[in-house]
């Protein structure tokens, strides 16, 4: 039984050959290439001057958007430290946050903003415990539209100091003689920062209130 000889199956070309890989072109090829094809062109034919500029026209496409892309990646690079700063200033600092939720302090406060979409005879406020349980009820009285601050200094109706802790803040006013519910929002400590990457940004971990988006923040103070 005969052989085969490798090598000279190699030798001829016939043999295995592995895959190369793809090379890129980039802008040093791409100026290599357009002079061999000046140089090489019919003279009785010559490039069109459409041709030859639209080719440098591709050519100016692709390398402005390998550029962009590098000034994107630094852009990314330098808002991504600027937020990590601008979050570590936030620790320790108050924020308004929408919500019917709040914290009452140990110090005894819990404040917040409630949205009039119209001028109002009356606003009420009802400040309810964990269990659904009335505290405290809060007339603000007659309103023009608008943002109106509140702050509860943490007593229920009998004067007696309540216990530190969550508690739900409900507005209410009187349209056409019907009870309509307003939109509050509430003011929270804000603990720590995560900085998120990419389109993640910023969480702030609220005191009491858990994690929020900063894009929901409405004021900072």
């Amino acid at each position: 039984m005969s052989t085969i000889d490798t090598d000279q199956i190699n030798k001829l070309g016939l043999g295995f050959q592995p895959e190369k890989k793809k090379k890129e072109l980039g802008q040093e090829d791409f100026l290599r290439l357009m002079s061999a094809q000046l140089q090489n062109q019919d003279p009785m034919k010559p490039m069109e001057n459409g041709d030859f500029l639209s080719q440098i026209a591709q050519f100016g496409t692709v390398n402005g958007i390998e550029g962009l892309q590098k000034s994107f990646e630094s852009l990314s690079g330098s808002l991504y430290s600027n937020q990590a700063l601008q979050a570590s200033a936030l620790v320790g600092r108050e924020v308004l946050v929408p919500g019917k939720i709040g914290l009452l302090k140990a110090t005894g406060n819990l404040a917040g903003v409630v949205e009039l979409p119209a001028s109002a005879n009356a606003v009420t406020l009802q400040i309810k415990d964990q269990a659904g349980q009335l505290v405290r009820s809060v007339d603000l009285g007659p309103q023009k539209a608008g943002s109106i601050s509140f702050a509860w200094d943490g007593t229920n109706d009998k004067g007696d100091i309540a216990v530190p802790g969550l508690y739900s803040i409900e507005a209410t006013t009187s349209v056409n003689g019907k009870q309509q519910a307003l939109v509050t929002a509430q003011y929270a400590g804000v603990e720590s920062v995560s900085v998120g990457k990419g389109k993640e940004g910023l969480t702030l971990n609220l005191a009491g209130l858990g994690s929020m988006e900063f894009t929901k923040i409405q004021e900072i103070r």
